[in-house]
């Protein structure tokens, strides 16, 4: 017989047991849709976070580090007690040291230079960072403040509620976000915009007595240097044009908004005043510090002790690997999200692979229905299988019936699986953005993934399943002898 004479013939013994062939195939159709299904969640979990991460600018920024004043401090200290010994209590093994993050090469100027002429990088943002009180609107706040650079392209200065971005480098401009206007009083995002913001510190006591006029060491006058009035802060304004739009995810500590590798603040200003304002309300601690690094000459007299981070922006995730091989040749520290992408990989792959074992559960129990489908065929279509054998019928052909039988039912069961966990998956995301996602003013996410290679993986694993199902059936249909089915009631 042909291979189509043996098709026609499987699809009439499986037209003439139509129920049993039905029940069969639904059990397929469960199995299927169950691994596709849950597959396809995993999947979706998946393309969501990745998606989430390139949103976030995590595949397009790498934190360096440069040599802090903690780590000089720190290496000083163990130098001067006997033994090199360390006080305090034992470290975490699990926990690196944040100095062991520190570069032993500063980050400077000129060090920032040298990285932004690596091929692929796009921009170099110093992390300066630092709390002051502010004072808009008759109201004074502790806000977080972070040096920004102008102009610049980061995901996270892209979203305004109000206004825009700092027009110039040198501007006395302001970024705010909106919890920041929210403490100020202000109701709406527009009404903060063109209004101004004070930074305040207290007066520069030790250069006001330098300052102070005197004959051999004697005041010629009384300042009065021991009173402080409200109006003796020391102060800086600017204008705030800009007010960032909060998000209902990807926020950082403290309910800050965040995108990309720099840590999330409340105000943004340009670069060089953040650094002049940092350098000039120095805390006592890093002054101390200051003072050790240079007694120490780890950072010479006239030398500033550079940027303890810096994001570097590149143009394209694809260059990020050579661009963190180029910082280590630099002698420079580095992170970016690319170094947990194996771990999150593995990660998704065990999460993967329990679903699709769950799901393989139902169609492995399909497969015993399949079996035994085709053996209650054999014990009803004896006589028959003795005629075809007695006329001339090979093995090979009685075994392919019964294997074209099961692969028609593992393909029928495969493709409306497949299409029942299409339905599953858009009525699971219509009930989750309605119930969940809507009443919480979120737009629609698609929580699930069919890709090409799932769905037609999933068709081509149910025929492997039922045939394999039908091995025992086919050969026992081969080892029968025509004369017993011959007589066979």
């Amino acid at each position: 017989m042909g291979f189509f004479d043996i098709l026609r013939l499987a699809l009439r013994n499986l037209r003439e047991a139509k129920l049993r062939a039905a029940l069969t195939t639904t059990g397929v159709i469960i199995g299927v849709a169950v691994i596709v299904t849950m597959v396809s969640f995993g999947l979706g979990l998946q393309r969501n976070t990745v998606a989430r991460f390139k949103e976030l600018d995590l595949f397009n920024e790498i934190t360096v580090y440069g040599r802090t004043l903690s780590s000089i401090v720190s290496r000083r200290l163990e130098r001067e007690r006997p033994g090199g010994r360390r006080d305090g209590p034992p470290e975490n093994p699990n926990q690196p040291r944040a100095r062991e993050r520190s570069s032993e090469r500063s980050l400077d100027d000129a060090a920032i230079a040298e990285i932004a002429g690596i091929p692929g990088v796009e921009s170099v943002e110093p992390n300066i960072q630092f709390t002051v009180y502010v004072r808009a609107n008759n109201r004074t706040a502790m806000q977080t403040v972070s040096g920004a650079l102008v102009p610049n392209r980061a995901s996270r200065f892209k979203e305004f509620a109000a206004g825009g971005m700092i027009s110039a480098p040198d501007a006395d401009e302001a970024v705010v976000d909106q919890s920041c206007i929210s403490e100020l009083g202000y109701e709406q995002a527009a009404d903060a915009i063109g209004q101004t913001l004070e930074f305040l510190a207290p007066p520069d006591t030790r250069r006001e007595a330098d300052e102070q006029l005197s004959f051999f060491g004697i005041p010629l006058e009384d300042t009065g240097s021991h009173q402080t009035s409200a109006g003796s802060l020391g102060e800086r304004s600017f204008r705030i044009v800009g007010v960032l739009k909060d998000e209902l995810s990807g926020r950082g500590a403290g309910g800050r908004r965040f995108r990309g590798m720099m840590p999330a603040a409340g105000v943004y200003i340009p670069l060089p005043a953040a650094r002049d304002w940092s350098t000039r309300h120095r805390s006592a601690l890093n002054e101390v510090a200051l003072r050790l690094a240079r007694e120490s000459r780890a950072i010479g007299e006239n030398e500033t002790e550079g940027y303890p981070s810096a994001v570097v922006r590149v143009t394209s995730p694809a260059v990020l690997a050579d661009v963190k091989k180029r910082l280590a040749d630099m002698n420079f520290n580095s992170f970016s999200i690319v170094d947990q992408l194996d771990e999150i990989s593995r990660v998704f792959l065990i999460i993967n692979s329990a679903l699709g074992l769950l799901g393989g559960i139902s169609l492995l129990v399909a497969a015993f229905g399949i079996a035994n489908t085709m053996i209650m065929s054999i014990l009803e279509r004896t006589r028959e299988i003795g005629i075809m054998k007695a006329i001339g019928a090979e093995d090979r052909e009685i075994k392919l019936i019964f294997f074209l039988e099961a692969a028609v039912i593992g393909f029928t069961g495969g493709v409306a699986g497949t299409v029942a966990a299409w339905i599953i998956d858009a009525g699971a995301n219509r009930l989750a953005y309605q119930f969940l996602l809507k009443p919480q003013g979120a737009s629609f996410v698609d929580f699930f993934a069919i890709p090409i290679y799932l769905w037609a993986g999933a068709i081509l694993f149910a025929v492997l399943i039922s045939i394999v199902a039908a091995l025992y059936p086919a050969s026992r249909a081969a080892r029968i002898d025509p004369v017993k089915a011959l007589r066979h009631d």
